[in-house]
């Protein structure tokens, strides 16, 4: 399996399965979220991955260093907490906790451990709350 699949496949599993997270989220931790006429049809919050980045180096003759950064993006919209950034930026901790220097169990390859780059927020024009956070992780792979 590609290293960069199967990360982003543990790690919407270790997002779901934090008890932080699920507080605030339940299970709606998507790679993808349900849509319905092309527009996402997920009652607010929730959390889905966003782009993700893969840059392949050579160590030796038969381990390469792949480095994926990804984009874990939160959306809240709504009234109180969630008309305000609170309620992203309260999610958006809640994750960096769940995910940042944990180490990664990886069949594709070893020595995995994520890292976070930064959290970005944002008001998009509809006035939904939207946390953009930024991980990387590098994964040795035998060739």
């Amino acid at each position: 399996m590609d290293p960069a699949v199967e990360l982003l496949q543990k790690v919407v599993a270790a997002m779901k399965a934090d008890a932080g997270v699920a507080a605030f989220v339940g299970a709606k931790v998507y790679d993808r979220p349900p849509h319905k006429n092309s527009v996402p049809d997920v009652p607010s919050p929730y959390i889905s991955l966003g782009p993700h980045d893969t840059i392949t180096d050579e160590l030796a003759d038969c381990l390469d260093n792949v480095t994926v950064t990804f984009q874990i993006d939160v959306w809240s919209w709504g009234e109180n907490l969630a008309y305000s950034r609170t309620e992203a930026g309260n999610i958006a901790s809640a994750v960096r906790k769940a995910l940042h220097r944990k180490p990664v169990d990886l069949t594709s390859g070893r020595n995995a451990e994520l890292v976070h780059q930064g959290t970005r927020f944002l008001r998009d024009p509809d006035g939904t709350n939207h946390a953009a956070i930024t991980f990387e992780c590098m994964i040795d792979v035998t060739r």
